[in-house]
């Protein structure tokens, strides 16, 4: 780890300044690292659910490399390495993902199991065994299969909706998001939850870049409580109007300004 970090970087602590800078890209709020080994220092820190975060993206950005997590072993110099993973010789499904020991952290174990379509991550930290981490994993994910559907409401460049745009060369955009927006929902209640967009602002001028945030997708339950969300984003640009377009859209906007 060290070498490859210096390779990439010139030196570990650059390179955990890289690892935080995509820490920070992947959302992980309690996260921070401090280098590139994974061994114990009082800034180097993670939870299970920025963990099962960081393997969900490995999965969806980065497909080919994903597929060694399920290699049961290699060989390298006559040396036979086995995968540290029990859960790949006990349940097919499972295809990855990473395990972990010091001291202070116990067996740690990421694992990701894919059934009849749909794919669940579970974390397991601290356990005192590599069999009680396997074990304990293996709970979590039959857990989840039996009591929870994953459920698909926006597929990555759909179009969620059509945000109207002034002063701009068209008078609408397609509003979408930048990946799938999906949750695992407790079965008996999945058909129960609602989206709803919330936009930024309620007058959309143009010039609009594709890709620009406009707002946010919701994930609502019965309760009124917001269970998800993920940004709204163009999936079109739009460039300015001509100097008329420009002209009849700012005298609408000063009187729906007056009176709207």
């Amino acid at each position: 780890s060290i070498a490859l970090a210096e390779h990439l970087a010139g030196g570990e602590d650059t390179f955990a300044a890289l690892m935080n800078q995509e820490a920070k890209r992947l959302g992980l709020a309690d996260t921070h690292f401090a280098n590139a080994t994974g061994w114990p220092d009082p800034t180097h820190y993670s939870s299970a659910h920025d963990m099962a975060r960081l393997a969900r993206a490995i999965i969806l950005e980065d497909p080919a490399h994903y597929a060694l997590y399920a290699e049961k072993e290699f060989v390298w110099n006559n040396i036979k390495q086995p995968n540290r993973n029990l859960l790949l010789w006990r349940d097919a499904t499972v295809d990855g993902l990473k395990t972990g020991h010091t001291e202070e952290a116990g067996y740690c174990l990421v694992a990701s199991s894919k059934r009849d379509g749909q794919r669940l991550i579970a974390t397991v930290f601290g356990t005192d065994s590599e069999e009680a981490r396997a074990t304990e994993t293996a709970k979590l994910l039959a857990y989840g299969f039996n009591f929870f559907d994953s459920k698909t409401f926006f597929k990555r460049g759909e179009t969620v909706q059509t945000v109207d745009v002034w002063k701009g060369a068209a008078r609408t955009l397609k509003a979408g998001v930048a990946a799938d927006f999906a949750a695992a929902l407790p079965k008996q209640a999945s058909g129960e939850y609602q989206t709803r967009v919330v936009l930024k602002d309620a007058d959309l001028v143009a010039p609009v870049a594709a890709g620009a945030p406009l707002g946010r997708v919701e994930l609502v339950g019965t309760d009124g409580k917001v269970v998800m969300q993920a940004p709204l984003v163009a999936l079109e640009a739009v460039e300015e109007g001509g100097f008329f377009r420009r002209m009849w859209d700012g005298i609408r906007l000063f009187f729906r300004g007056l009176f709207g």
